[in-house]
Formats: structure tokens, C-alpha cells, sequence
């Protein structure tokens, strides 16, 4: 290579150190306020963010800041700060304009690869909490927000602690004292194990139900965080009703006193008598089976009871002046005895005679007519009693009056308006 050869990079080279110094002016600040080639473009009015970290490794001003990856800006210096309050290192970002970050974004010191160098990367809050306001120029991201990447140093330091006895000891003696402990114990430690097992499967297969409980739990918390005022009045008005519940406690006492002997006395009452009360029920349960068997008869015998010794429709029998019933009466005293006693403790004390003494039979004529054919009666009416027209019936064989003209004279039974009513109605005399 010649000299002048040699000469033409020199040149080059101060002249663009002349030119970065002539743009930088009065704002240099040494070799590092240079900017990279290939740096991140920032735009005509860059964005300054301050960012607070406990500690920045090995960071310097121009490296990159990244979001997402992609470089949006660089580091314009890195100073000291915190004071009273505690050390920490103060980092000057210069951030293109059109980048948009929520006003709580957080800070991260990461790393390219392995052994590469440092940059700055801002991300948005985790998940959980929500994104609010914009990062403005001037903003600060605190020291709550910030972090750091773990370096390849410190992996190394810990591995060499570890294996230089820092752990591996522990390990070992860890190792020796569950061996003594578990030795003769394997059948108890596999049974809890199982039972762990079988619990954490019956949790797994009501996984459904423990989260729907759990969002019926939330739902609850909820309905109860908005009706906290509610709540909160709720609580304020029982004040005054536990004021007067303390004003009368004596009162209470007393009266919780009076019912603990009532409740003595009631049990002592109701133990005494429970023998005699089981043996009532007892003998009332028979009565309340029979009255059920008889519960669809009862009513139809209770009709038949009402009209007594006649069938209930009885009322039947006499339509206008025509008799429409043949009536059978059975006064043999034996057969009523039995009828009406038969079964119960009258039944030997009412006998045939003592059934004759005690009625007396009714004095009854009746006509001597063949069965089926009524009596002929006069023309000027139906029959006694039942309101026949005049003139409308007669009887074939005479016109007689009442004094038993023309005909036969009546029966004693059919004498009177309403004998033959009366008759088959009961009421015989």
C-alpha cells in the first residue's frame, strides 16, 4: 500500500469526525453521543422517556430500544439518581414520535443472544391489569415497573456455588434422612399416596361443579360488593334493635327461663301419658280402617237411614191417585230383633217374647180386594187424600158417597184425607 493510498481513509475519517462534531454543536459529549451506523431511525421530533433501574449491567448510551422486537429508539444517556430515597441508575430514552404506549407501560433490560449486547425494551402491562392513558414525552417509568434479564455471570456463579458444595451436600443429606424416614414405612406412605390420588381424581371429575360453585361464589361476592350500601344501612339500622334487645335482656332471660320449665313440664306431661295416648291410637286404628273400607257405603247408608224403614225414593210410590208399590211388612219380632240388634249386646236381652211385650202392634184393616186392584171409590174424586178431579174417574160398579151409598163402605185404614199416605209413609197408629 502506498502513502497515499494510506492517507485517503485517514482523511475520510476526520472529516467525518468533523462533520458529526459540527452537527452535534455545543451537545457532544464525547465518543459514545455519536450515533451508530445502521442505528434506529428517531424521526424529526423524538420522544424522551426517563426510566429508573436498580441496576443496568452493562447497558450504555446508543444501544437500542426495542418494542416488540422492533428498534424504536436508543439510549441518550445513563446518570445516577434517587439521592435520599436510595441508589439507582436514571436511563434517558429518545423514542420516535408515532410509537403509542399506554402511560403504565414497564421497562426491561434484555439481551441479544448469549454473550451479545444490551438494549431496552418497553412493554405493556401484564395481563390483569389494564392499559390506561398514553406515554407522553417527559414521562417516568418507576422502579416498580422495571426489571433485568438474568446474566450468563450470575448463571455461572450459582452453578459453580452448587457444584463446589454450595448445595450438593444438602442434597445428599436431604436424600439420607427421607431413605431413614420412609424405611419401614413404604406400605403407610403408598396408602397416603393412593388416598392423595383418589382425592386429586375426585377433584379433577367434579371439576365442573367446584367451578361453577366457585362462579356462583363470585356472582355472590359481586351482587354483595353492589349492594354494600344497602349492607352498610342494614347494619347501622340494627344498631338501635340490639341497643333495646341489651335494655331488655333481663326480660328475655327471664322469659327463655319460663319456657325451658314450660318445655320440662310438657315433656314430663307427655312422657307420662304416652303409653296411654300409643294404646288410644291402638284401639282407634281399627274404627279409622273400618270407616275407611265403609267410606264410599257410609253416605248411601246414611240416605237409607233418613227415610227409614222406606227405601230413599219412596217418594215415588204415590203419583197423582195411583198407588205404584207393593209393600211386604215382616212383624215377626225374631227377624226385627235381629235386624235392628243383631250384633250387639241387646241382641239377648230383646228376645221374641220380650221384643212382643215391649210393641205393640198397630191396629191396621185392610180391604179384602184380591192383591194388584185397588179399591172402587166415588166418582166425585180419586183417590182419599191424593187430590183427584171431579167427575174425571169412577169406578165401574157405583157412584156411592162417603155413607157407603151405591157401594162397599171403605176401609178403616183409607179413611180421612190422607189415610192411605199416612199408611205408606209410616204412620200407623
Amino acid at each position: 500500500m502506498t502513502r497515499r493510498s494510506f492517507r485517503t481513509p485517514v482523511r475520510l475519517g476526520a472529516a467525518a469526525l468533523a462533520a458529526a462534531a459540527a452537527l452535534s454543536g455545543c451537545s457532544f459529549r464525547g465518543v459514545d453521543s455519536i450515533p451508530l451506523p445502521g442505528g434506529p431511525d428517531l424521526g424529526p421530533h423524538p420522544r424522551t422517556v426517563k426510566v429508573e433501574f436498580g441496576n443496568v449491567l452493562d447497558l450504555v448510551p446508543q444501544s437500542v430500544v426495542k418494542v416488540n422486537d422492533v428498534s424504536v429508539g436508543k439510549v441518550d444517556k445513563i446518570q445516577l439518581g434517587g439521592g435520599q430515597e436510595g441508589w439507582h441508575a436514571l436511563v434517558t430514552l429518545k423514542v420516535r414520535s408515532d410509537v403509542r404506549l399506554p402511560e403504565n407501560s414497564y421497562a426491561r433490560i434484555g439481551q441479544t443472544s448469549l454473550l451479545g449486547e444490551k438494549f431496552v425494551e418497553l412493554d405493556e402491562p401484564p395481563v390483569g391489569e389494564p392499559a390506561r392513558g398514553q406515554l407522553a414525552s417527559g414521562a417516568v417509568i418507576p422502579l416498580s415497573r422495571t426489571t433485568r434479564s438474568t446474566e450468563i455471570e450470575e448463571v455461572l456463579s450459582a452453578m459453580s456455588l452448587l457444584l463446589n458444595g454450595g448445595g450438593l451436600e444438602q442434597v445428599t443429606t436431604i436424600t439420607r434422612e427421607l431413605n431413614a424416614a420412609m424405611s419401614g414405612r413404604e406400605s403407610t406412605i403408598r396408602s397416603v399416596l393412593q388416598r392423595i390420588n383418589v382425592f386429586v381424581g375426585t377433584l379433577d371429575r367434579n371439576r365442573p361443579a367446584i367451578t361453577k360453585a366457585l362462579d356462583s361464589l363470585d356472582r355472590l361476592t359481586t351482587k354483595l360488593a353492589a349492594e354494600r350500601k344497602t349492607i352498610k344501612a342494614t347494619i347501622d339500622t340494627t344498631g338501635p334493635a340490639i341497643e333495646i334487645l341489651k335494655d331488655n335482656r333481663a326480660d328475655l332471660t327471664e322469659m327463655l327461663v319460663s319456657l325451658d320449665k314450660l318445655s320440662r313440664t310438657t315433656t314430663s306431661v307427655v312422657n307420662q301419658s304416652r303409653d296411654d295416648l300409643l294404646a288410644n291410637l291402638k284401639a282407634l286404628d281399627p274404627l279409622l280402617r273400618n270407616l275407611n273400607k265403609a267410606g264410599n257405603t257410609l253416605p248411601r247408608n246414611l240416605e237409607t237411614l233418613l227415610s227409614y224403614p222406606f227405601a230413599p225414593t219412596f217418594g215415588n210410590v204415590i203419583k197423582g191417585d195411583y198407588g205404584n208399590v207393593r209393600l211386604t211388612l215382616d212383624l215377626d219380632f225374631q227377624s226385627i230383633a235381629h235386624n235392628l240388634l243383631g250384633g250387639t249386646d241387646l241382641e239377648g236381652l230383646a228376645g221374641g217374647q220380650q221384643m212382643r211385650s215391649m210393641l205393640k202392634v198397630p191396629n191396621v184393616t185392610l180391604p179384602r180386594t184380591p192383591l194388584g186392584i185397588l179399591p172402587q171409590m166415588p166418582s166425585s174424586g180419586g183417590l182419599p187424600g191424593l187430590g183427584g178431579s171431579n167427575g174425571t174417574t169412577g169406578g165401574q160398579g157405583g157412584q156411592g158417597g162417603q155413607g157407603g151409598k151405591g157401594g162397599q163402605p171403605k176401609p178403616k185404614a183409607l179413611q180421612g184425607p190422607s189415610d192411605l199416605h199416612s199408611l205408606m209413609t209410616g204412620g200407623l197408629s
